[in-house]
């Protein structure tokens, strides 16, 4: 199996031959002018920006991540990064998609965009059947999208993030308005327990190694979980309360301890061993969450 690693929005619409010239950070297209052909079984994605699909009229299942999820007419879904997905469409003739980065969310729909919707970070979300009424609402909404992305308005991103504001608004107060995000965290959230295993992994080499030449920061684990590292910090922070560099942080002073009461390196090694540049440096870190310096700690607590 071939999964497709996306970064940018651009490249999901190359591999559906849809050329877009510039980078872009927010569009909306009907289904049935991307897809002529049906049925169609798309690539295999793990891409980084969030999709929102709108079905009026038409049939088709989704995959994420280990998860089927079939979805008919008049049903809404959405998709966020970081997972692999795919979807086959059986049936589309009407529904609409729109793709959007974290980028345009902070710009232009809100600056504090997981804390005003946190629901945008759940990881498993099943298409939901749309009542009459509020089918309407959302086809109205997305009409109005497309119409202003058509448009070559100065004003055009603010009018699109405040139209898009609405739809958020509109999916939280019909079906997200208890998410708790701490809940997903410690019963199912895959995100979670891949940087878990990602950060025990690359500690256990840290103590297998003489020199740690890996930079153990957002940036870096963000690489390996195919991340943006803003998104993997807000994802891990709702769902655990501790950033990326808390959990960073809370397995270096434990590595450290370790070091120091059971081995016979110098202060200075183990300092450039769990990648500090300079011994200082750990010194600092080591004092600030222990109140003793590494020479100290050690001659206190040596095995």
């Amino acid at each position: 199996m071939e999964i497709i690693v996306h970064h940018k929005i651009s490249d999901l619409y190359k591999t559906l031959n849809l050329d877009f010239e510039n980078e872009i950070d927010f569009t909306i297209l009907s289904i049935p002018n991307i897809h002529p052909q049906i049925p169609f079984k798309s690539p295999i994605l793990k891409a980084d920006y969030f999709s929102f699909i709108l079905t009026i009229d038409g049939s088709g299942v989704y995959y994420l991540d280990d998860n089927k999820f079939p979805f008919d007419s008049r049903t809404i879904y959405f998709t966020n990064p970081g997972h692999i997905k795919s979807y086959e469409l059986d049936e589309s003739k009407d529904a609409y998609i729109i793709t959007l980065t974290e980028t345009f969310l902070r710009e232009y729909v809100h600056s504090e965009i997981y804390a005003e919707f946190p629901f945008l970070l759940a990881e498993i979300v099943p298409p939901e059947k749309l009542h009459q009424n509020n089918f309407e609402e959302f086809t109205i909404l997305y009409k109005q999208m497309l119409n202003e992305f058509n448009k070559n308005s100065e004003y055009k991103n603010k009018i699109l993030g405040n139209l898009f504001l609405v739809l958020l608004l509109k999916i939280k107060e019909k079906f997200w308005s208890n998410y708790n995000p701490i809940e997903e965290g410690n019963r199912n959230s895959q995100i979670v327990k891949s940087f878990k295993q990602l950060l025990e992994s690359e500690f256990k080499k840290v103590m297998e190694r003489e020199q740690n030449d890996s930079k153990l920061q957002v940036q870096y684990f963000a690489e390996k979980l195919n991340l943006h590292p803003n998104y993997l910090n807000s994802v891990i922070k709702s769902k655990t309360g501790r950033t990326v560099n808390d959990w960073i942080s809370k397995r270096t002073l434990s590595a450290a301890k370790i070091l120091l009461m059971s081995s016979s390196y110098s202060s200075k090694e183990i300092a450039y061993k769990l990648g500090f540049s300079e011994p200082t440096h750990f010194s600092r870190f080591f004092k600030k969450h222990t109140q003793l310096s590494p020479n100290t700690y050690r001659k206190s607590n040596k095995l």
